[in-house]
């Protein structure tokens, strides 16, 4: 009788999963509206690091945007690489303070030029007026599938592969035939003269381009767009109904660049149609299962903790090996009839590193690598840069760059900076910090991280204090690109930097045993001065000029966090100026901040050990910041007096500094010992986290009950030493296997361990 049961019960679910498609159990996390966005800004994304798609409505058609994120016009930057494109140069007309024609010929290129610039693919519509309204709108971010329903009965379940160049539609409940219709981008047309700008971006007619040809055949339909030099892209959308009242449908965009070998890049959506929907969404639901494995997080403030799963989904959704990496928009380019804000570009002074935070601890390393693979693919195109500009050896990369790293021009105190390779370096460090992957380390972070040095060593010289110094400095984006946002000392932007480069290559010299360069970087990190402060311990911008103005970016800061060369733990002179200067951030106050202000700056607390302020900076962002669909749109949205910029530019930086925000105030690292919820507000009674990565390579569990620690779980992926930071005055080792841990009575516990090995540490007062 059993058996029967079990049998009939088989049965049913089957009958109910008819094609793998059940019900999907919606999460507190996902997105659910009850009718469809009508702007692009709003929409539901889906994404897998290549192809991106938005789901709208515009006017009564349902819309999907779609993009890939090496749809690029790469052609060069009128102007730009004339006879006086070189640091030299430029610093020659800051001295004679003639900085007019520097602004004229480097700065003004990227504002009066459209291109280079990302562009974007297509949008395909259907005719949706006779299904009546809609009725729910849901994302299921666990498995990074959208959902439509009308009042008529019509469900459209619509997702982007998450490993092949691939997006799929399904209508279920037709009462009538439905034909996809693919509009292309208009690159015809007349030009706004009044709405030119980067921040709004150009018409897209600025390109030049001829405009593009679609052809239908019977059920398949490509558009081919031809742009600058040579390069083109196709899409193609393929459909077929299943029965009376279903109808599948799969879309793909290849580029096609003609410097490849291989120029088709995009599938065989013919092969895919064969295999159906069923089968791709099987292994789409597989990678993204995979994907959710690897980390979670649970606080009582639900606000914060569903913004946390929607960045990790749109983490998920936008980096990918093989795919660029994440630029200002990744794949979701604007879809509003004009070329993507800064061009959707690769900036590099911010944007790009704050992306890839929260990859570390938030145990993403693999897609993380999609930056690191970027940078190593362009280097020698950095290293023609650093020659052509500088006239040194070594590596500097721009601070705003095309797909293949050239650089664009713009503000070229930070978009032609002599740091930027420095900032990027610390990706690579924080790469081997957390994987301990020892080839990395030999074959990819050490040779980065050297090369940076070599050059800033060449760059650098003693002044007549004996300290080291830039020939002329800058603060992003301090006193904007005017000849006085040029400084004539070492601003603690540029001075963070380049001490951390050289610690840093003294360390990894040493890890790899090379102890004469280690020696070398040594002597040469410790000829740089102190940084500049005022007399109550306050960071400046440049020992000329205080931290006396609201601004965006918290360059003054740097060495606090990201880098962590003022720490905590360094003892009372570092808490202090750690202290005082955020004291003076809160003082001075955020007019002029964007969205990733209030981001960053939740890190900047957790490094604080301020649960509080943290927190309160990672509400504010996410209720004053955002789109309903979670995209940070840089403005305060709620005009609640935030910021006074109430703009709505969208990109994603300030989201992904979010989750790290957050994950920075439930585990630290970088002081040498593992610390569990060192930063979070004292009614936070309830918390818990699984599987994020700290430092060495180790993967902690923790919980937290009645405001308490209640236990804490470390797993050694590459065996070694650690230390944790005793959360409990009494415990007791619940499981240990290939750990030997230690208790020295200094509060720390020494934990030796075995490759895999595992210890659980129970707190007995709970």
């Amino acid at each position: 009788m059993a058996i029967i049961q079990k049998s009939i019960r088989l049965l049913i679910l089957l009958m109910l999963c008819k094609g793998i498609i059940c019900a999907q159990t919606p999460s507190p996390h996902d997105l659910s509206f009850d009718s469809l966005a009508t702007r692009w800004d709003e929409a539901i994304p889906l994404g897998n690091g290549m192809l991106g798609s938005l789901v709208w409505q515009k006017g009564e058609r349902l819309r999907f945007s779609l993009d890939r994120a090496d749809l690029w016009d790469m052609r060069p930057m009128q102007g730009l690489h004339r006879k006086e494109f070189s640091y030299q140069w430029v610093y020659g007309q800051v001295i004679k303070k003639d900085y007019a024609i520097v602004q004229r010929y480097f700065d003004d290129p990227y504002l009066n030029d459209p291109a280079p610039s990302k562009i974007p693919g297509a949008a395909l519509e259907f005719d949706t007026r006779e299904w009546g309204a809609v009725q729910d709108v849901h994302l299921f971010i666990q498995n990074a599938l959208c959902t439509v329903k009308w009042t008529n009965g019509v469900v459209l379940k619509t997702f982007v592969h998450a490993t092949k160049p691939a997006g799929w539609f399904r209508f279920e409940n037709l009462p009538q035939d439905i034909v996809p219709m693919l509009e292309a981008p208009k690159y015809q047309g007349a030009i706004d003269s009044n709405a030119r700008g980067t921040v709004e971006g150009d018409d897209l007619s600025l390109l030049g381009y001829q405009q593009g040809s679609i052809k239908k055949t019977g059920n398949h339909i490509t558009y081919l767009q031809k742009g600058w030099g040579g390069f083109s892209y196709e899409v193609e959308v393929y459909w077929k109904k299943i029965n009376a009242h279903t109808l599948e449908g799969v879309w793909s965009i290849s580029s096609h660049f003609p410097d490849k070998k291989i120029n088709r890049t995009g599938i065989d959506l013919a092969g895919e149609m064969k295999k159906g929907y069923d089968e791709d969404y099987r292994s789409h639901k597989s990678w993204w299962a995979g994907f959710w494995s690897k980390s979670a997080v649970h606080v009582p403030e639900a606000v914060l903790e569903k913004q946390w799963y929607l960045e990790q989904y749109k983490f998920g959704s936008a980096a990918r090996r093989g795919a660029p990496p994440i630029s200002l928009q990744a794949v979701w380019t604007a879809d509003n009839g004009r070329l993507p804000p800064w061009k959707g570009d690769f900036h590099h002074d911010l944007n790009t590193e704050l992306s890839y935070w929260p990859c570390y601890s938030g145990n993403h390393l693999e897609e993380g690598l999609s930056y690191l693979d970027h940078l190593d693919a362009n280097k020698a195109n950095y290293k023609r840069f650093t020659k052509r500009y500088f006239n040194k050896e070594g590596l500097a990369v721009p601070g705003v760059t095309t797909l293949d790293g050239t650089e664009m021009g713009g503000w070229i105190q930070y978009s032609l900076s002599p740091t930027t390779a420095a900032w990027l370096a610390h990706h690579y460090y924080l790469h081997w910090r957390y994987s301990m992957d020892r080839t990395f380390l030999r074959t990819r972070a050490y040779p980065w991280i050297r090369e940076v040095a070599v050059f800033l060593e060449d760059m650098t010289s003693p002044d007549e204090n004996g300290k080291r110094k830039l020939p002329m400095s800058s603060s992003p984006e301090i006193n904007d690109n005017s000849l006085s946002a040029w400084f004539m000392e070492n601003t603690n932007y540029d001075l963070a930097l380049m001490k951390f480069t050289f610690a840093a290559a003294k360390e990894l010299a040493s890890e790899l045993g090379l102890k004469k360069e280690a020696a070398h970087w040594n002597t040469i990190g410790s000829q740089f001065g102190d940084y500049a402060l005022t007399d109550k311990n306050e960071l400046k911008f440049a020992p000329s000029k205080p931290y006396d103005e609201s601004h965006r970016h918290f360059s003054n800061l740097l060495a606090i966090y990201p880098l962590g060369l003022l720490q905590w733990e360094h003892g009372d002179r570092e808490r202090s100026i750690i202290k005082n200067s955020l004291a003076l951030i809160d003082k001075v106050g955020p007019a002029n901040w964007c969205g990733y202000s209030f981001a960053w700056l939740a890190s900047l607390k957790a490094r604080a050990k301020d649960g509080e302020g943290a927190a309160t900076a990672l509400e504010i962002f996410a209720k004053a910041f955002c789109s309903i669909n979670s995209f940070h749109l840089n403005g305060d949205q709620t005009g609640s007096g935030y910021s006074s910029f109430t703009y709505r530019p969208f990109t994603l930086e300030g989201n992904f500094a979010f989750a790290s925000g957050l994950q920075e105030m439930l585990l630290q690292s970088y002081a040498g010992f593992i610390e569990i919820m060192p930063a979070v507000p004292d009614s936070w009674k309830n918390i818990s986290f699984e599987k994020l990565r700290a430092e060495g390579a180790f993967l902690v569990s923790a919980q937290k009950s009645g405001g308490q620690i209640a236990g804490v779980q470390i797993s050694a992926e590459k065996g070694g030493t650690t230390r944790l930071k005793l959360p409990f005055a009494a415990w007791k080792i619940s499981f240990q296997k290939g750990v030997k841990a230690k208790d020295n009575g200094d509060g720390y516990l020494t934990l030796v361990c075995q490759p895999g090995g595992t210890i659980a540490i129970n707190n007995l007062k709970k």
